[in-house]
């Protein structure tokens, strides 16, 4: 045999001897399959309703290829949970398992898993588990753990409201696709303590007339559906554009939402143009948080925000174009933390595009209008004096360049701009977490808005329902010992 001979001879039997090594699979139980997690929980989710997918890994780290003889759901159809490991499905047909299921040495599969839990028949979220079984050729069993809070709720598609209408929430929860239409001759109610879920399609288009009437110890809250996180530290529930929002067309009077907390929104309250002289929105006591449009967008209307919060939005908190708008003792709070390029806190003008809309009264009282940037105020005025601008500031805590205005500025508070506190919203509030998206708006005992609001303008309770003192404060929150209580 020649050299080229034997060297040929010798790489046929390295490749020989490497696809023998790939091809052989362990019997011994102490090789064993690693996952990347033990445990696959969804949340809480609700019954009938498919969930996103979970995925996990699976991985070889012994020395030889390892052989599942069977992967199974081991209870089968009876949790609703679907199963895809490495491109095989977990079907009926097959009685929810599959066979051979081959993972080679320092190799690794990818399982993904959804859920569409049955009706439980039962009130509140209630658990479900399940188990998703590996028995290796070797007859070593391993498994991983599948489990989630299923809740029956009550799911609603394509509402169209044509008469006077209440809903409420105390059976079970109401889950909304496709959006809820209030007809111009109806009223639609939402009694207090109601929570509606809305689907990503799905908002409150109302023609008519809205009252969403809470109390102090029950909300009602808009959001969206759902309840599972995007990251471990982020909730959907604190992420933006989860669910369209509330729209009034032109249409609609005398809405009333008092008490209510909107958030996770695209635009939270759009207002379109409509008669001056008739009320379109009175907004008390309520919030409009987390938005990736506006957080109220007002057009040539007359609205009266009272005692509220509107903070986080990807537009701005609050525009107003033309009209009359009253913005007594809220807190407007620009800290939109998923894009820089975020708008203003307050806007106001009397025009939108190139129509001219009279800006009758935009009067901001005893408010915070503060923000990451130095100036989250706007006002937009055509350049001709002869058009109606009148705006007024009195007592308020207002994050802008100091300007001298005593026409239409009264007692206004400026932010230090160059204070890094101020900047943070650390100088205000209790908390202005951007990294983990957690805020809270009450006010810190070295915030200069204490004690600071103009007694005529008082309302005599706050956002939360508890009752102002002789020296009340700028905001929708009145102070108190929050941050002893929130050790």
């Amino acid at each position: 045999m020649n050299v080229k001979n034997i060297y040929l001879f010798v790489i046929i039997m390295c490749l020989f001897a490497s696809c023998s090594d790939d091809d052989s699979f362990s019997l011994s139980k102490s090789d064993m399959l690693t996952f990347s997690a033990d445990t696959i929980s969804m949340d809480t989710v609700f019954s009938t309703v498919p969930t996103s997918t979970r995925t996990f890994w699976i991985y070889n780290r012994s020395g030889d290829g390892i052989r599942c003889s069977k992967v199974r759901l081991a209870n089968g159809n009876q949790t609703g949970f679907r199963i895809n490991v490495d491109g095989e499905y977990l079907s009926p047909s097959t009685g929810y398992q599959i066979s051979d299921v081959e993972v080679r040495k320092n190799d690794s599969i990818r399982v993904f898993v959804e859920l569409t839990s049955p009706e439980n028949g039962k009130e509140g979220p209630q658990l479900l588990e399940d188990e998703l079984i590996f028995l290796l050729e070797s007859g070593l069993e391993q498994k991983v753990s599948l489990n989630a809070y299923t809740w029956d709720a009550n799911l609603l598609k394509n509402v169209f409201v044509k008469n006077d209408t209440t809903i409420s929430s105390n059976d079970k929860p109401v889950v909304i696709y496709g959006g809820l239409t209030v007809d111009s001759c109806a009223t639609l109610n939402i009694t207090a303590g109601t929570t509606l879920y809305f689907h990503g399609d799905a908002g409150i288009d109302v023609y008519g007339r809205l009252v969403s009437e809470g109390t102090p110890d029950n909300n009602i809250i808009l959001r969206g559906d759902r309840m599972d996180k995007m990251f471990d530290y982020l909730p959907y529930d604190n992420v933006s554009g989860q669910w369209l929002g509330l729209h009034f067309y032109s249409s609609s009077y005398d809405n009333k939402i008092y008490y209510t907390d909107i958030h996770g929104t695209f635009n939270g309250i759009v207002c379109d143009s409509s008669d001056v002289s008739k009320s379109k929105l009175q907004l008390y006591n309520s919030s409009v948080h987390n938005c990736q449009g506006f957080g109220i967008k007002s057009e040539n209307c007359l609205i009266d925000i009272r005692n509220s919060q509107v903070s986080n939005t990807l537009n701005d908190c609050i525009a107003i174009f033309g009209g009359s708008a009253v913005i007594q003792q809220c807190t407007l709070a620009q800290f939109y933390p998923f894009d820089s390029n975020r708008g203003a806190a307050l806007y106001y003008s009397n025009f939108s595009g190139e129509c001219y809309l009279p800006l009758l009264k935009m009067d901001c009282l005893n408010s915070i209008v503060t923000g990451y940037a130095n100036n989250v105020i706007i006002g937009a005025q055509l350049d001709d004096d002869t058009k109606t601008f009148n705006y007024r500031f009195v007592n308020s805590l207002l994050r802008t360049p100091e300007v001298d205005d005593n026409e239409n500025l009264t007692n206004v508070i400026f932010e230090n701009v160059t204070d890094t506190a101020a900047i943070s919203g650390e100088k205000n509030f209790i908390l202005v977490d951007i990294d983990k998206q957690r805020y809270d708006f009450h006010l810190k005992a070295v915030s200069p808005a204490i004690n600071a609001a103009n007694t005529e303008y008082a309302l005599p309770e706050d956002r939360d329902g508890n009752q102002r003192d002789e020296l009340p404060d700028i905001g929708c929150y009145e102070y108190y010992d929050n941050e002893a209580s929130n050790n």
